[in-house]
């Protein structure tokens, strides 16, 4: 186990949570930071909740975030044999036994242990011993599987994050970890005992994954002693908290990461703000991806709950925005542009790529510079109060002066814009701000933008022209 080897195991019966996205990423950066392997495993047991969509979904936003990984993905469901394979060998070592105990028995066992100020748990009728009669096997019922639990002692690991944690095996019952299937085909083993075998087979050596697994580590770790395996290095990192500090969940807003994506969020933005949520290196708050794996070695992680804030995440993403490569955000834009309706078939040209670095300062997402670039590829529509405020009969004659002195530029750049904007305001003795406002709200449909000569400069002349004198 020299070699680090981490994973990330989610369910597919939903998208890729924000909680499972930061563990893929603390798990992923370990990796990295170590010249170690990241693992992606599918953890599809659940058939009936289980589907494709949210399978293509969660490798979807993986890629999004460039988490990549070394192996995989691998399949629970396809595993079934090697997991048969296991517990016929764990029958054969007395470490597991068949249990006949129907649903019905179960359920009356919990209630005379309710009943009697007990905790309900499995009371080992079928587990053998020695000396025990155990009760004569029922005809025509399928067993299930449960693994032998350790009747004493503790069972105890030192968490990378939390610090020493132990139980004692009094508190944990013999598990299943294999059940009938209910449509007669292949057994279906359970979520703790698949992790385990997967965790061995795969060599993982730590599992960083979210606290709310902290009970079943202690199952998972008799598992794998029972069956011989080194264990690897546990790491529980707490939840992610809402503004409300209650666990983050859909009424806090978006809770998915490609959610996210199609809001306007850049993977390098999500990632810095996640990597915040639970782990530090001094006081940076801004990094990239590469500062993150050269810094990340397992330390600093917080043991205590994070507090998503929106505000922060915006913050953030600015900063990635500002720094983000303009001919990159031409696509991105074009995309949002697309999706939101503003515009269609944008080309992605360099054109588009030095609107997006005029206007990027101003913005957090890439829906907010879309929405900003809009005004160069579709119809604009000035509101009447901004019409009423700015482009009163005043300045009318200065505009149509500007449009025939605009139409005469040897050049269209920014420069000569410029001019042209400079001499009218001295012929009709304005100011900058008289002119240049009014110029923007018929122009760019808004009553602030960026320099104006700039923003023109971007534009065709004929757009500027026609909305001039419209």
């Amino acid at each position: 186990m020299s070699t680090v080897r981490t994973r990330i195991a989610p369910s597919p019966t939903g998208f890729l949570h924000l909680g499972t996205a930061r563990v893929a990423l603390f798990s992923w950066a370990f990796a990295r930071h170590h010249g170690g392997s990241f693992v992606l495993r599918i953890e599809d047991t659940d058939v009936a909740r289980s589907t494709q969509a949210a399978v293509d979904s969660i490798i979807e936003a993986m890629h999004w975030l460039e988490l990549d990984h070394d192996e995989g993905p691998y399949y629970q469901m396809q595993r079934l044999e090697r997991y048969a394979e296991v517990v016929q060998q764990m029958l054969a070592a007395g470490t597991a036994y068949h249990c006949y105990c129907s649903p019905q028995e179960l359920d009356e066992m919990r209630e005379a242990q309710r009943a009697a100020g007990l905790k309900p748990r499995y009371d080992g009728r079928w587990r053998p011993e020695a000396g025990k009669t155990l009760p004569a096997v029922p005809a025509g019922v399928r067993p299930v599987v449960r693994f032998r639990n350790p009747l004493g002692g503790q069972v105890a690991w030192d968490d990378m994050i939390k610090g020493p944690i132990s139980f004692s095996n009094e508190e944990l019952d013999d598990l299943i970890i294999m059940r009938p299937a209910p449509d007669g085909a292949s057994d279906i083993p359970t979520y703790n005992f698949c992790v385990v075998v997967d965790d061995i087979d795969m060599r993982i050596t730590h599992v960083i994954r979210g606290d709310d697994h902290v009970n079943n580590t202690p199952r998972q770790i008799n598992i794998m002693r029972a069956l011989g395996a080194p264990l690897p290095v546990f790491g529980h990192a707490p939840m992610i908290l809402g503004p409300d500090g209650e666990k983050l969940s859909k009424r806090h807003g978006a809770v998915s990461a490609i959610q996210y994506r199609d809001e306007g969020y850049l993977p390098e933005g999500m990632l810095n703000y996640l990597a915040r949520l639970g782990w530090s290196h001094g006081d940076e708050e801004l990094f990239t991806r590469e500062q993150m794996v050269s810094w990340f070695d397992g330390s600093h992680l917080a043991k205590s709950p994070a507090q998503w804030d929106p505000a922060k995440l915006r913050w953030v993403n600015a900063h990635h925005l500002k720094l983000a490569d303009n001919a990159r955000l031409a696509g991105l834009v074009a995309q949002q542009m697309e999706r939101l309706g503003l515009a269609a078939g944008v080309a992605v040209d360099e054109r588009l790529a030095a609107r997006c670095g005029l206007f990027k300062d101003r913005c957090a997402t890439t829906v907010e510079l879309a929405g900003w670039l809009a005004m160069y590829y579709a119809e604009v529509t000035p509101t009447p109060e901004d019409l009423a405020q700015h482009v009163g009969d005043a300045v009318r004659p200065a505009l149509a002066t500007l449009a025939d002195a605009l139409q005469a530029l040897p050049a269209w750049d920014a420069a000569s814009i410029s001019a042209a904007i400079k001499t009218t305001i001295a012929q009709h003795g304005l100011k900058m701000p008289q002119l240049a406002v009014p110029v923007r709200v018929l122009v760019c449909g808004r009553a602030q933008t960026p320099s104006v000569d700039a923003v023109l400069a971007l534009f065709d002349r004929a757009i500027v022209l026609e909305r001039l004198r419209r």
